[in-house]
C-alpha cells in the first residue's frame, strides 16, 4: 500500500467522493447480521475523514445513505437511522477538533425528525470549520438531485427569473445539491462493484474512478493513499490530446 510521504502534495484532488460498499457482505463474512457491518464501518469513516483532511482535500462526499436504500429490510433501515444519529452525536467534537465543516446532500426532509435534529445541530456548530468539508449524501440519488433541480429551474423559468436562452451547463450546476461545490476529481468505490449507483450523476461527467475490491469496514486512510497516487498517475485530459496538454 502507497504512504502518505509517496504522494505529490501539489496533486492532492480538491474533491473525493466515496460509495461506501460491502458492509453486508463484510458482516455476513464474520458470521454477523448487516447491521454489524455498519457499526463496524465507523472506523472506515472516522479514518478516511481525518485522512483525507491531513492531505488537504477541500471536499470529502461520503454516499451514506440512497434513496433507493429506503427499499430495505425496515428493521435494517431504523437501525441504519439509530446508527446515524448517534454516529454524528459522536464525531461531531471531533469534526470541531479537526476543523472540518459538515453539510448533507439529499431529500433531508425525508429522514426521520431525530435524524434530521442531530444533522442541523452539527451543521450549526461545525458551521464555522474553514478546513475541509464534509458532505454527506443522505437519501440522495444522482436522478433525485436533477429531477429537483429541473423543477426548482423550470418554476424560475416560469416566473421569469430566467429565460431559457440563458440556460447554461453552468445555470444547471447551479441548481443541483452540491451548487458552490467543485465536481469531484476522484471518486472512490469499495467492495469491487463497477457501476456508479445513481450517484452524482452530473458532476461525475469527468472524475477519476477507483474501484477496490476492499470492503468499506476494511478501508483504512493507506487504502485512501493508495486511491490518491492511482489518480497522480492518470492524465485528465478533459477530450483533449496529450500533445495538447503538453504544449498548453
Amino acid at each position: 500500500m502507497a504512504a502518505r510521504s509517496e504522494l505529490d502534495t501539489q496533486n492532492i484532488p480538491a474533491h473525493v467522493a466515496v460509495i461506501m460498499d460491502g458492509n453486508g457482505r463484510w458482516a455476513k463474512k464474520k458470521g454477523g447480521l448487516r447491521i454489524f457491518g455498519h457499526q463496524s464501518a465507523i472506523t472506515a469513516v472516522r479514518e478516511t475523514v481525518e485522512g483525507a483532511a491531513e492531505l488537504g482535500v477541500h471536499y470529502l462526499t461520503l454516499y451514506a445513505f440512497s434513496t433507493e436504500n429506503w427499499a430495505r429490510p425496515k428493521h435494517e433501515v431504523m437501525a441504519l437511522m439509530q446508527l446515524l444519529v448517534h454516529t454524528i452525536r459522536q464525531e461531531t467534537p471531533t469534526l470541531l477538533k479537526n476543523n472540518i465543516r459538515l453539510q448533507s446532500i439529499g431529500d433531508i426532509a425525508s429522514l426521520p425528525e431525530s435524524c434530521q435534529r442531530e444533522l442541523r445541530e452539527s451543521i450549526e456548530l461545525t458551521k464555522a470549520g474553514s478546513g475541509m468539508t464534509l458532505v454527506l449524501a443522505l437519501s440522495y440519488s444522482g436522478r433525485w438531485d436533477l429531477t429537483q433541480a429541473a423543477q426548482r429551474l423550470a418554476t424560475d423559468v416560469a416566473r421569469g427569473v430566467v429565460q431559457p436562452e440563458q440556460v447554461t451547463e453552468n445555470t444547471i450546476a447551479g441548481y443541483l445539491a452540491t451548487a458552490g461545490m467543485p465536481d469531484p476529481e476522484l471518486l472512490i468505490r469499495t467492495s469491487g462493484e463497477q457501476r456508479i449507483s445513481n450517484f452524482l450523476l452530473w458532476q461525475l461527467a469527468y472524475t477519476e474512478l477507483y474501484i477496490t475490491e476492499v470492503l468499506w469496514p476494511d478501508f483504512r486512510r493507506e487504502h485512501l493513499y493508495d486511491a490518491i497516487q492511482a489518480y497522480q498517475r492518470r492524465e485528465r485530459r478533459f477530450g483533449k490530446t496529450s500533445e495538447q496538454l503538453t504544449v498548453s
